[in-house]
């Protein structure tokens, strides 16, 4: 178990994938607790054991998810309250004003939180386990409900008291009240269904010590300073691995430039709102715009990276089409456009944007975030040194001029993104 988490940390080292790590570092922890305490031991304790993994910080991959329900969730109630509101992905615009529900508003923390309080609850208060597993799902249910109550309340504040008293409203009573209600309501709804006993004993001392599968168990045994070392070495070994895949640089072109595509010309990069992608730690990065004889522009962002590690991370958090804290925030998804990961921009003024973004490594060419860590674990892995790369083709949505429509022609005439990359910086 122990070689196995020190397996998971190598591999989330090698992408830069922080879930990864940190699930690696509490399995190994776990793991060394087995193998130290013993079976019957480890049995007695397998549920704070098992607890543990709620140390690991997770949730981000849900937020987009939990932004579109929340918008919907508070869309549905606005109608019943006679408010009228209009829907743009994660905007809602209602006479008052503009409203986004933000990543921040998203519920993702309070549904983590709410996930490890149930699962705590449903131990400590049932014995059976249909009725923990009920427990826990009606818990997370009404959480996300919750969260949609939650922004809904504050655009009905804004819409009768204005957008500045619902602010402080919001932070006051739903950061300090209104959660705790919703774990109150949580366990009294559950309490006359609770079947165990505050006296009752947590484990079964006696079938423990009956089991004969533990019994077997128990029977392979090495000592305390085996294990010890062992798992010291485990992790040298590790450490020693994800030292090396580090220290991987792929060879790069001493420049690089945006190349002549047929029917499209380059022009001066000038946005009605300024739009540049994050590509922290990329050793080459170019922002250029092209423009067609029927009047469609495509702005283009192309980063190449030498190596995949901290701080040199392409598809990082905060890396890519949109930069945190900008003019821009994220709308909703975009429609499919060869391969790529797709997304709409919005920013004041009625400005919206569609991005579609690729990542290139070795003869890997999509925008699955996941599918390039996946890659650069292989390669690095297998001590491979091969460049990254990142192609992010924008156009803003005008009267007449499609933002899709001209993606779409852009993509054509280039002959392929990957083919394109190739051509950018001739890593191939």
């Amino acid at each position: 178990m122990v070689a196995g988490a020190a397996f998971v940390w190598v591999l989330g080292s090698f992408a830069g994938l922080s879930l990864a790590r940190q699930l690696g570092a509490v399995v190994v922890l776990q793991g060394a607790a087995l193998a130290l305490l013993g079976p019957r031991v480890s049995a007695g304790l397998a549920f704070p054991l098992g607890y543990m993994l709620f140390l690991v910080p997770f949730g981000d991959e849900l937020v987009p998810l939990l932004q579109m329900v929340t918008a919907r969730l508070t869309m549905a109630l606005l109608a019943l309250s006679g408010i009228p509101a209009m829907l743009d992905g994660v905007l809602i615009t209602t006479p008052t004003g503009l409203f986004k529900v933000a990543e921040a508003c998203s519920g993702v923390k309070f549904l983590i939180a709410m996930s490890a309080f149930a699962v705590l609850a449903a131990n400590l208060c049932f014995r059976s386990w249909p009725r923990r597993v009920l427990f826990v799902a009606a818990t997370l249910a009404l959480a996300v409900l919750a969260n949609g109550v939650r922004a809904w309340g504050t655009v009905v504040i804004a819409h009768n008291y204005g957008i500045a008293f619902a602010a402080g409203f919001d932070h006051v009573f739903y950061g300090w009240i209104f959660f705790a209600l919703v774990i109150a309501l949580v366990l009294a709804l559950g309490w006359r269904w609770f079947d165990r006993s505050p006296d009752d004993s947590q484990i079964d001392a006696k079938a423990i010590a009956a089991s004969p599968t533990l019994a077997t168990l128990a029977r392979w045994r090495i000592g305390g300073a085996t294990a010890l070392a062992a798992t010291l070495f485990i992790a040298l070994v590790g450490q020693g691995w994800a030292a090396a895949a580090d220290r991987l640089t792929a060879p790069l072109p001493p420049r690089v430039d945006l190349p002549v595509v047929r029917g499209w010309q380059r022009i001066d990069y000038a946005p009605s709102v300024w739009w540049q992608p994050r590509h922290t730690g990329a050793q080459h990065r170019l922002l250029g715009r092209y423009a067609d004889a029927r009047g469609n522009t495509v702005d283009v962002s192309y980063a190449l990276y030498a190596s995949q590690n901290e701080g040199h991370e392409a598809g990082g958090f905060g890396e890519g089409a949109l930069t945190p804290d900008s003019d821009w925030d994220w709308a909703d998804s975009g429609p499919p456009l060869a391969g790529a990961k797709t997304d709409r921009l919005a920013a004041v003024g009625a400005v919206e944007r569609l991005c579609a973004t690729w990542y290139k490594t070795g003869d890997f060419v999509s925008g699955s975030n996941a599918g390039l860590k996946l890659a650069n674990m292989a390669d690095r892995l297998l001590l491979r040194r091969r460049a990254t790369a990142v192609l992010i083709l924008s156009a803003e949505d005008r009267p007449g001029h499609p933002a899709e429509r001209a993606l779409t022609r852009f993509v054509a005439a280039t002959g392929g993104p990957g083919v394109w990359m190739d051509r950018i910086a001739a890593t191939r």
